[in-house]
Parts: C-alpha cells; sequence; structure tokens
C-alpha cells in the first residue's frame, strides 16, 4: 500500500468528516483509529487518514502522537501529509496546532506551509484571515462558547501566532483568486521574509481547488475538509491515478439493534436531540450525576434493555452551554469532560455486548472516547448521511458493526433518524 496522500486528524469525527470528502472526490480512502499496527491488513487505497483524539490534550503529547502518525505514513509513501483541524480552528493559546504545525514542519523540512479551515460546503469561509461560520465571524457564532476551546479572536493570523514558533502571514482573497503561480509568488515572497505559515483566503470551492494545487508541491499543509477538498481534486486532476472511489456500500447489513449516543453540547445537536424524541425512545442523563458518580450509566443500561427490542433509541448527555459552564465551575474542565465522556464510552461497551452493532455518536470527544473503548482500528468509508459525515464500516474488530461519528455542528434537524436508515 502507497497512500498518495496521508493525513492526521486531530479528533475522530473530523477524521470521517475528511475520509468522506476524499472519497466523494474520487480517492480510496480509509480512516484508522490511530497509528495502525503492523500486521493490520489494509486494502489497496489513494489516501489514509490516521485519527488521533489529540485536539484538547496537554500539548506536549499531541504533538508525540501526530509525529508518530506522521512518521508511519511517509514510511508508507505519502509524499504530501495533511494535519486536520477543525473548521472551527479549535484551539487555545497554547495549542495544539500550532505546536504540531511546528513540529512536523521541522520533521519534513518544509519552508513555508498553507494553512486554511476553509470548508464554504458548510458554511467555513475565511476572508482577510477571519474565519467566518456562514455570515457571522467565529467568535460573534455560537461555537465562541465550545466547552472546551472557545474561541473569542476570528483573526488567524493573530490566534496561529500565538501558538507558533514561526512567523504567521496572510495570502489574501484577491490573490488566491489570481491563481496558482500568484499564490506560489506570495508564499515565495513570505518564505523570503521568514514567515513559515500563512493563513490562505478562501470563500468559494474554486478557491479550495487553487490552494489544492499548489499544496499538493509542498510536504504539509494544515486545514479542514476543503484543504482535503482541493488536494483530493488537484491529485486526480494531474492524471496519476483515476477517481475510482465507491460510496455505494459498504457491504451487506448488520441487522440487530441500534442505538445513539449524544454528547455535544451544540446548539445544532441539542435540535436533533429535541427533533429525535418524535422517532425514538430519548433518555437524557443528568450531568451532575455522572461526574459525581451516581450511578447514571447503569441507570442508563437498564432504560436501554427495556426499549431496545422495539427500535433504535438515544441516550445524550448534552446540556447547553450555561450548564455545561456551571457544571465545568463545580467540579474543574477537564473532570467533567473525563467524567461524561468515559460514561458514555461505559454505555457503548454494554450497548454493544448487548447485541447493538450499528451505532451513532455525536461529538467528537464523546466519539473518540468510544472508538477507543470499542478497540475498533479502522473503517471503510461508506455512503455520506449529511455534509462530512459518512456511514463507516469496523475494520479489523471484534464485531462487524456500522457507525457513524457526527461532529457536534454537522447534520441536519433529522441526523438521527437520516443516520439509521442508511445503516442497514
Amino acid at each position: 500500500m502507497t497512500p498518495a496522500l496521508g493525513c492526521i486528524a486531530d479528533d475522530y469525527t473530523g477524521a470521517s468528516d475528511l475520509a468522506n470528502t476524499l472519497t466523494r472526490a474520487g480517492l480510496r480512502t480509509v480512516q484508522t483509529i490511530g497509528v495502525p499496527a503492523d500486521d493490520l491488513a489494509l486494502p489497496e487505497v489513494d489516501a489514509v487518514v490516521v485519527s488521533l483524539k489529540s485536539r484538547s490534550i496537554e500539548a506536549g503529547l499531541a504533538v508525540t502522537r501526530s509525529r508518530e502518525a506522521d512518521k508511519w505514513l511517509r514510511g508508507r509513501g505519502a509524499a504530501h501529509v495533511l494535519f486536520k483541524i477543525c473548521s472551527t480552528f479549535d484551539s487555545t493559546d497554547t495549542g495544539n496546532i500550532g505546536p504540531v504545525m511546528d513540529a512536523l514542519r521541522e520533521d519534513c523540512g518544509e519552508t513555508i506551509v498553507l494553512v486554511t479551515p476553509a470548508f464554504p460546503e458548510t458554511g467555513r469561509t475565511v476572508y482577510q484571515g477571519n474565519l467566518f461560520v456562514s455570515s457571522v465571524p467565529l467568535n460573534e457564532s455560537p461555537l465562541k462558547d465550545h466547552p472546551l476551546n472557545p474561541m473569542h479572536d476570528s483573526n488567524l493570523v493573530r490566534v496561529l501566532s500565538r501558538q507558533s514558533t514561526t512567523k504567521v502571514g496572510l495570502v489574501d482573497l484577491a490573490t488566491v483568486s489570481k491563481g496558482a503561480d500568484a499564490v506560489r509568488v506570495r508564499l515565495a515572497d513570505l518564505a523570503g521574509g521568514g514567515f513559515g505559515a500563512a493563513i490562505v483566503d478562501a470563500v468559494f470551492d474554486r478557491d479550495l481547488e487553487t490552494i489544492g494545487v499548489v499544496a499538493a508541491g509542498h510536504r504539509l499543509s494544515v486545514g479542514a475538509s476543503g484543504m482535503g477538498l482541493g488536494l483530493a481534486r488537484a491529485l486526480v486532476a494531474s492524471g496519476k491515478f483515476a477517481p475510482n472511489a465507491s460510496t455505494a456500500d459498504v457491504g451487506t447489513p448488520v441487522g440487530g439493534p441500534a442505538a445513539c449516543l449524544a454528547g455535544s453540547c451544540s446548539q445544532a445537536t441539542l435540535q436533533q436531540i429535541r427533533n429525535s424524541e418524535r422517532a425514538m425512545p430519548v433518555l437524557h442523563l443528568h450531568p451532575e450525576r455522572v461526574v459525581m458518580g451516581k450511578d447514571e450509566a447503569q441507570r442508563a443500561l437498564a432504560w436501554a434493555r427495556q426499549h431496545l427490542a422495539n427500535g433504535p433509541i438515544l441516550i445524550a448527555s448534552s446540556s447547553r452551554p450555561d450548564e455545561v459552564a456551571a457544571l465545568q465551575a463545580r467540579h474543574g474542565r477537564e473532570a467533567a469532560g473525563h467524567a461524561i465522556e468515559q460514561t458514555m464510552a461505559d454505555i457503548a461497551e454494554a450497548l454493544v455486548h448487548f447485541g447493538v452493532r450499528r451505532l451513532v455518536v455525536a461529538g467528537g470527544e464523546t466519539s473518540g472516547a468510544v472508538v477507543d473503548r470499542l478497540k475498533i482500528p479502522g473503517f471503510l468509508v461508506g455512503p455520506e448521511i449529511a455534509a462530512g459525515v459518512p456511514v463507516l464500516r469496523a475494520v479489523g474488530a471484534a464485531d462487524d458493526m456500522l457507525l457513524a461519528l457526527k461532529s457536534g455542528n454537522f447534520g441536519g434537524p433529522e441526523f438521527f433518524s437520516d443516520a439509521l436508515a442508511l445503516m442497514r
């Protein structure tokens, strides 16, 4: 296996989003959970997305894990590696985007790195270095209240400069609109001035295509799935291989009980949970009891046993941002988050023991905890449920399973029902 493109994703739902994007663009893609073991049998593919759970951990550990993934990918022939980040640039002033970018840039000897979280298809655009969520600057959007990585500055040149040891410049939209050669000239000018990274504006898909053409000539890039889209289209356009990916299916149906778990506190997920109450039984966990160790997992599992035989169920730990903030104030951000994630992982493990083989998980941190607990080493990418969210079939796992891992802000109002309709 010699992938044309290697990718390192800083969370599992973001990895699924990227794998879905690459597959739709024509690349045969597999997503792994962590750096694969040498004996894991992977199919012949064009792209490998290594999923890490490194977005919100200590920066030094995120660097170490990312370097291990980069070494594995380059050791298997990947000439270009994309460090995949969230399209809302989730990262505090101490990292982890800047430190990981700096380390990977040093390892591959790259002079300057193109950086953009833009993905117009999902309403994420960058103009004059500022990140917009639809028509709203990031720092004015609901995403400013993220419980782990609140974003209070939409200017990504400033944000990345506070994290990185290198100077960060800008390639503005006027330059991008002139084409790849103009972008290359601007990058050369920045590199000559001692800049090691550049935020690149992108408002339309054609901007991503221009960026992808330029990035493909470098050894490293940093961005969301929009950067992956640009790179994939550039690779296909190069004529080195024909687009041959298919998302027609992910094999035979698995059947059996189905369940949904929601840990995200985004407004989108909260609305999706409310809508699901019309379609399936929904149990809301009490976050305070979860953190205090009040046997919420056992209560949830007793409830699940009563309902699973009658159809899909949904168990949610999601709360409003103000409730999350109050919980964190009482117990600490890390302690509260860890307790909730591990409780959801406990529930997922028990549900699989009960026979659940179709599992939908909402929230990046929740998805990471669940997949880690289930010890699933990789996925084949199937049909798209919603923009950025594919059906995934477990590879190398003890049980044959279908999963969907959703970033909190993704999906339509009826996401959980839509996902289950495609997971047979």
